[in-house]
């Protein structure tokens, strides 16, 4: 758009021409980033924040699960098929999630990433934190193939009865 001086020849420096500077333009270099054209921007510290309680929402109820998982097979026994595989895997899991979870305490409340000194030993642990996390799963999907099948041998040996 043009200025309001659009008559006035402009001046030339360069490649560029340089003009006054608009109204709009003036307001967006008083505003804040995050508040230009009336439209937030994106929070890095709300951003991490949201992610990391959605994150330790998911691990409760990944935790959750797998308690319900061992009480069910401690119930049913030794009869199941997978008893002692699955009895093993979900403790397995259990330990992964307990020690990524004292990692991840160790992690915000040892180090500050703000400090250049702290953060090659937080790049570390966070990376810890991610192996434990991948084992954690792993195992969980393991854990999910062989409680299912115990679950469709079960709904077989109903109907046949």
């Amino acid at each position: 758009m043009f200025s309001r001086d659009w008559r006035k020849k402009p001046r030339c420096h360069g490649l560029f021409l340089a003009s006054r500077p608009s109204k709009e333009s003036k307001m967006a270099a008083i505003l804040p980033t995050g508040l230009r054209n009336g439209m937030k921007g994106l929070d890095a510290n709300r951003y991490a924040t949201k992610k990391t309680v959605a994150q330790g929402m998911l691990d409760i109820a990944l935790l959750t699960s797998n308690a319900s998982q061992l009480k069910y097979v401690l119930q049913v026994g030794p009869k199941h098929e997978f008893y002692t595989l699955l009895v093993v895997l979900i403790s397995i899991s259990i330990v992964l999630q307990l020690v990524s979870a004292i990692v991840a305490v160790l992690l915000s409340s040892i180090f500050n990433i703000n400090h250049q000194a702290h953060q090659r030993n937080a790049i570390i642990l966070n990376n810890v934190n991610l192996v434990f996390k991948i084992f954690s799963i792993t195992v969980n999907v393991v854990i999910s193939i062989f409680y299912s099948m115990q679950i469709d041998i079960e709904a077989q040996r109903q109907l046949l009865s």
